[in-house]
């Protein structure tokens, strides 16, 4: 079956292509094969990339049996695990979807804003003032301990420490391109990438395994409202829960696809805003007025998912031959991949795209299959919803004390960092001055 065209230099070629400019791959080969073009991917496969929002829909609705997510993401399984949800597909996904769904969604949200929001003071109190310094570093190190607290649950100020420090390291090691390139993995002895990268592992599993027999046996387990708590009290329609393993893999999913991917959608946010001096005075004052709609603010973190997506692409792998509308039949083992850097980027749904335009998504909802930073269908991200609302409230924290500028007024260009897309610069800043903080607001631990 012939596929669409697509870039004709080998897979090694295009392979270091996608590795060394993502963006500019991506967006060359739209301009010359249209919204439709095959890649070919060394050690990963065949990709058709889909950017026309007319294909979206078919692609996210089709029989989950035949375009598998889960088999799309196997690369992932050395450190996401088996048992994750993204590596799921058919029964077994549909499942462990039900399951950890009702905990990020919502009234749960706001049970957590008050942690988040003391979680992002704490951190601004230590910030240094008029000197430059990467808000990338700062910004992971609140998600960190998002996930620590939020996600795991833990208190005690030296087990958090510990689990702190593992959770650091994994996310360290996973992205390091021996761990996301396939053909790098391998045990070449004690000193080799790999093997550091499968001790690192086998350390936080430990703590995490720890942490699950801990929290089995927490005599107030019913009553805590961490997302660790939460999916250990999960039951599905036969009265199953997650067992050790599956928690274990869930855990580590939630704390590499949310962590890193929400520290560098707020690097993206305050980089964008620093160079946009109205949009930062417009969200300040909205973020110091306590009896605001934050409609700024919500337009502000859509528009920064739109220019910096999570991820710039989604992939289904096809078990047998299908029909792609208006393109053709399509061979089982290629993957379809909605490219949503490429959706983002439609001059025909956003006029002027590359420019940082907060206003227009004032009084506009966004498209199911043109606003999709988060994929789409059954397979759209769980954590979605509750990275919007970290996003929306770290911002809020931070801008309602923060008086922020650049120290280069020159725009970041974009670095790769494993699967994410980073400020080139780290998002540098200077803080210009700090206010205390309100009277009543908690601090963290």
């Amino acid at each position: 079956m012939p596929l669409p065209p697509g870039p004709r230099i080998p897979p090694v070629g295009q392979t270091l292509a996608w590795i060394a400019r993502p963006e500019r791959f991506m967006e060359r080969a739209r301009a010359r094969y249209g919204d439709v073009f095959t890649v070919r991917l060394a050690a990963v496969g065949t990709l058709v990339f889909v950017s026309d929002p007319a294909l979206l829909r078919p692609i996210f609705t089709a029989d989950a049996d035949l375009l598998r997510a889960g088999a799309a993401n196997a690369s992932l399984e050395p450190v996401m695990g088996p048992s994750s949800v993204l590596l799921l597909d058919a029964d077994e996904h549909l499942r462990a979807r039900r399951l950890m769904l009702p905990s990020f969604h919502g009234e749960r949200l706001s049970t957590y804003e008050e942690l988040i929001a003391a979680i992002a003071d704490e951190a601004l109190d230590g910030w240094p003032r008029h000197s430059p310094f990467r808000l990338q570093e700062r910004m992971q190190a609140i998600t960190l301990d998002v996930i620590a607290r939020v996600v795991f649950g833990v208190e005690e100020p030296a087990r958090l420490a510990a689990v702190r420090e593992a959770l650091r390291a994994l996310v360290a090691m996973s992205t390091r391109r021996v761990v996301m390139l396939p053909w790098l993995r391998r045990d070449l002895g004690p000193a080799s990438p790999w093997r550091r990268f499968l001790g690192v592992r086998d350390r936080v599993d430990a703590v995490i395994y720890d942490e699950i027999a801990r929290r089995r046996r927490a005599a107030d387990l019913a009553e805590r409202d961490d997302i660790l708590s939460l999916l250990l009290g999960a039951r599905d329609e036969d009265g199953r829960g997650l067992s050790d393993r599956e928690l274990r893999d869930e855990l580590v999913t939630l704390l590499l696809a949310g962590h890193e991917t929400t520290a560098t959608a707020l690097a993206w946010a305050f980089e964008r805003l620093l160079r946009h001096p109205e949009a930062l005075e417009r969200l300040t004052a909205e973020c110091r007025d306590q009896d605001s709609d934050g409609a700024y603010l919500e337009a502000v973190t859509l528009e920064t998912l739109r220019l910096h997506p999570p991820l710039p692409l989604v992939a289904r792998m096809l078990a047998g031959p299908w029909e792609l509308p208006g393109v053709g039949r399509l061979p089982a083992g290629v993957m379809v991949a909605p490219c949503i850097w490429l959706v983002h980027r439609r001059p025909d749904l956003y006029p002027e795209p590359e420019a940082f335009r907060p206003e227009r998504w004032l009084g506009r909802t966004p498209g199911t299959y043109e606003w999709l930073p988060f994929g789409g269908g059954r397979r759209r991200c769980l954590g979605g919803t509750f990275a919007s609302f970290e996003l929306e409230v770290v911002l809020r924290t931070l801008l309602r004390r923060a008086d922020l500028r650049a120290p280069d007024p020159r725009p970041e260009g974009m670095r790769r960092r494993a699967i994410v897309f980073a400020p080139g610069r780290g998002a540098q800043a200077v803080l210009e001055s700090r206010a205390p903080r309100r009277r009543g607001e908690p601090a963290a631990v």
